[in-house]
Order: structure tokens, then sequence, then C-alpha cells
């Protein structure tokens, strides 16, 4: 059964989001390489003249780098807690949500270079 609309329940959720991000930015080297890139590309977007359809974009690709890096964490933490022995299926799990992780980055770069490389080039020129 449905529980009534709560603020309280709401404001819970925020908590425990905001927890996973504390504990993510804590334990997870690759939390490192993300913020490094984030701050990368906010960099270039303060140097070079984007667009506001540009902006959407790169907070785009961005973001969904960062969500597709917290889903793949929470996918390897919940299959060590099922077993940590090496195991087929497992593996197959863990490199999917990896791969995903791949993908993402791999949008996201090409987002960049795409909206960066032509900027760049302006100012070579």
């Amino acid at each position: 059964m449905n529980k009534p609309f709560s603020l309280r329940a709401r404001s819970k959720s925020f908590g425990y989001a905001f927890s996973g991000i504390k504990l993510f930015f804590q334990q997870e080297h690759n939390a490192l390489l993300h913020i490094v890139a984030t701050i990368f590309v906010i960099i270039l977007a303060f140097i070079f003249p984007v667009s506001t359809i540009e902006i959407i974009l790169l907070t785009f690709s961005v973001g969904f780098v960062w969500a597709a890096e917290l889903f793949n964490t929470a996918m390897e933490k919940a299959m060590d807690f099922i077993s940590t022995e090496k195991q087929a299926p497992i593996k197959y799990i863990k490199d999917l949500s990896a791969a995903g992780v791949l993908i993402a980055a791999g949008t996201a770069f090409v987002t960049g270079l795409l909206v960066f490389i032509p900027k760049l080039l302006l100012c070579l020129a």
C-alpha cells in the first residue's frame, strides 16, 4: 500500500542521496578522475564562448558520466556483496556495468570535442 506524501520522508531520501555522493568521493578512486574532467570542462566553458545549447549538451554529458559511474559502483558493490569469489556471471554483470561507463564517457568526450575543437580552431586561425 502506498504511503501518503511526506516532506519528512522526502528530506530523508535526499539525505540518503547526499550520503551516497559523500561515500562515493571518500571511497572511489574514479571520483577523482571524474571531478578533474568535470573541472576541465567547466574551465574550457569559461575560456571559450559557449552557447546555451552547448552548455546544455556539456551539462548532460557530464551528468550522464557521473550517473553511469555511480550506477556502476553500486552494481559492483552489489555483486561483491553477493559473492567475492570469481564467478563468470558476476564478471559478466560487472563488465556490462563498466561498459556503460565507458560508453557514457566516450559520448561525453565526443560531445566535448564537437563543442570545443571548432572554438579552438577559430582561436588558432
